[in-house]
Parts: C-alpha cells; sequence; structure tokens
C-alpha cells in the first residue's frame, strides 16, 4: 500500500475520502492527519513541519509501511476540523488501525515530536491486533529478535537527527534558550534566514547523554543538516564567516526561509534607513491606534456576520455569548496591517483578540478561557465604552 500523502483542501475532499464517516479509512488503516493553513509558514508547503511529514510519508513508502497520510486544508474543512476539534496550526493526529488516537500534536515548534509520534504510531498494537496476537500459535514461525536498548536508542537517535533537514540539539528552545552557547547558535540561523527543527536536550536526558556518543561530540548545541553532523558552535562561527556563509557552504540554499522583501529592497533599506525607520515608527502607530480603537478589539479573517475561516468563527461565537460589545478588523482587507501585527504583538497566527489595548491571544487561549470562566470576567470587567 502507498503512503503518499492525499491532499485534502475542503469538506468535500474529505467527503470523497471518507473522512467525515465513521468507518473512515482513517478507522481502519494507520494515518497521519496533518492540518496546515496557507498563512503558516512552518506547515505551508517547504516549512519545516510539512518538509518532515513528506520526508516520513517517503520512508514509509520505502519501509512498505500501511500508513495512510492526509495533509488538510484546516480553514477550508471546517467540517473535518471540527470533527477533530482543531483550533491550531500545525495539527497532526497519528490514529491507529481500531480508530484509537495515539498522539496528537497541537500547534508548537517542535518539529521533532513529529517523528517521535509516528514512531509510537508504526509500533502501536491495536487491540484488534492484541487480539489476534493473544491466539494460540498454530505455527512455529521464528519472531525477529527484539532490539536491544541501544539499538532502540540509536534507532532513535538516528530518527531525531533525520526529523528536519536542519536540526538544533540545544538547552531551551529558541525562544527561550538556556545557555549562551545555544543562543548564539540560533543567532547564527536564524541571521541566515534558515528554517530548522530543535531538540531541547534538557527535557531528555536519555537523549543527551546518547546523542554525545552517537555523534563522537561532547558538547551542545549540536548542529545536523540533512541527516549529518556539522558541529558545535565554533564549526557554526567558523561556517558564518566564511564566503557565502553557512547557507552556501552546507548547501542549505533550499532551506532559506523566503521574505517579502527582494534584494532589491534589502538594498534600498540601506541607503535610506532613516525612511525606513520612519515607516516603521508609522505603521507602529497606526497598530497602536488599532488594538485601541475599542476596548474588546478583535482581528479576524473577514467580520463578526461573515468569518473567512473556521478559526475567526469560533471566536466570534465565544464573543458573541457575551452580552458586551466588541469591535472587529478584517486583516484580508490590509496586508500591511495582517503581516505588521504578527510582529507588533509577537503572535504569529490569527484571530487574535485584544482588551484594553493588550493582547489576550490567540484562538486556543481564547478557549481555556472560556472554559475556565475568566473570559467573562475580562469581557465584562470595567466594560464601559
Amino acid at each position: 500500500m502507498s503512503s503518499s500523502i492525499t491532499d485534502i483542501d475542503n469538506d468535500e475532499d474529505a467527503a470523497s475520502s471518507s473522512l467525515l464517516l465513521d468507518d473512515s479509512p482513517a478507522n481502519s488503516t494507520k494515518s497521519v492527519l496533518f492540518f496546515w493553513a496557507e498563512w503558516h509558514s512552518p506547515s505551508n508547503t517547504g516549512g519545516p513541519f510539512d518538509t518532515v511529514v513528506k520526508t516520513l510519508a517517503k520512508q514509509s513508502d520505502a519501509d512498505g509501511r500501511e500508513v495512510r497520510f492526509y495533509r488538510v486544508l484546516a480553514e477550508a474543512a471546517p467540517r473535518l476540523s471540527g470533527r477533530h476539534n482543531v483550533n491550531t496550526v500545525p495539527t497532526l493526529i497519528f490514529i491507529d488501525t481500531d480508530g484509537t488516537v495515539v498522539d496528537r500534536i497541537d500547534g508548537g515548534e517542535d518539529v521533532a515530536s513529529v517523528t517521535q509520534c509516528y514512531s509510537r504510531l508504526v509500533n502501536a498494537s491495536s487491540s484488534s491486533e492484541n487480539r489476534s496476537q493473544s491466539a494460540p500459535e498454530t505455527n512455529n514461525v521464528a519472531q525477529p529478535p527484539q532490539q536491544t536498548p541501544q539499538q532502540a536508542l540509536d534507532a532513535r537517535l538516528r530518527s531525531l537527527t533525520t526529523s528536519s533537514p536542519i536540526m538544533l540539539f540545544m538547552k531551551g528552545a529558541p525562544n527561550a534558550p538556556r545557555c549562551g552557547f545555544s543562543r548564539q547558535a540560533i543567532e547564527i540561523l536564524t541571521a541566515a534566514s534558515l528554517s530548522f527543527g530543535y531538540f531541547d536536550i534538557l527535557e531528555d536526558d536519555e537523549v543527551r547523554q546518547g546523542l554525545k556518543a552517537y555523534s563522537d561530540w561532547p558538547t551542545y548545541p549540536q548542529l545536523y543538516a540533512k541527516g549529518e553532523l556539522v558541529g558545535g558552535l565554533d564549526i557554526l562561527k567558523e561556517l558564518a564567516e566564511e564566503e557565502g556563509g553557512i547557507v552556501e557552504q552546507l548547501e542549505l540554499g533550499e532551506f532559506v526561509v523566503k521574505s517579502g522583501s527582494s534584494s532589491a529592497a534589502v538594498d534600498a533599506a540601506h541607503s535610506q534607513p532613516k525612511e525606513e525607520k520612519k515607516e516603521e515608527a508609522s505603521l507602529d502607530d497606526k497598530l497602536k491606534q488599532l488594538v485601541n480603537r475599542h476596548r474588546v478589539m478583535l482581528f479576524m479573517k473577514g467580520i463578526p456576520s461573515s468569518p473567512r475561516c473556521g478559526f475567526s468563527r469560533q471566536i466570534v461565537e465565544m464573543l458573541d455569548s457575551f452580552d458586551v460589545p466588541y469591535d472587529a478588523f478584517n486583516i484580508l482587507e490590509d496586508e500591511e496591517v495582517r503581516q505588521g501585527l504578527k510582529k507588533y504583538s509577537d503572535w504569529p497566527t490569527y484571530p487574535q483578540l485584544y482588551v484594553e489595548g493588550d493582547l489576550v491571544g490567540g484562538l486556543d487561549i481564547v478557549k481555556e478561557m472560556m472554559e475556565s470562566g475568566d473570559l467573562g470576567e475580562l469581557l465584562k470587567n470595567n466594560g464601559q465604552d
């Protein structure tokens, strides 16, 4: 059976693939549902999550495994997204043959966890398989030898080092490094505009100690590119100083994150720094005015009476359940605001909710506050315009 990825671009595709039925293929064959969005670069085509899912699908084909992969455009398939309670991207759901969800990833940046969850799915035994295995043996078929603990660890490390084309093993996370060396490594990769996965070795001592022997490299951080060890911080610094930097030295051009600015725009920025600073200040002023336009301000796709995505629709329904006035801004009508607010708020996705000029968060945060009762208290507190 082929494990090639099936693209689900809307609910009609989901219905055609029988994913909206109780006896869908995801309930008869091991399956991976990958929910993504066009505006979310890490899950969009060429992003780290997209890349690792496609790599796993190819690996599954090569290994002859019976695993189906579905790549679902989350906002365009609201019925399927609602069926699996998807409210953020990326969301990955790993389903066993009997319909049991073996693992689930909701958002985040931990690309390495995708490979770990896939490995658990492949090795999982459904209840039906367990019943079959518990039946009396009718022949003397030789069982394959079990892996030793070291072999299992090596296999796990091999999966981790190849879980993203560029993989950094560090202390902490990119947005919160836990040591100066890891922070410098992040700065080098970020300056090169490279998309990369990471693994926090402080969270798993088995990996932390095992990778030293596996790599034959005694310190952290460690960088792997295309499954091969590059080295530590000193090596990264040397490569960054060479002609063409780390991108050309390691031939990583295909993993450079494309920004909206061209080289010409960059040159113009260097030649007119004061003008660009004025433009940035002007945009910040505009955004500050927008987030304070109303006490409760929602930035969404579409308008409250006609949301243009499932995530925006859900947050509108929650706000409408309270007798509190609010205003909304359609980010689809202003690309400058759409891109600028992500940086201004340091929040990469939409919708975004502000109260009294302060960011509350996105759909996942608002849902948690709704369930705890904190949202109603926040909205009604000093709720006069």
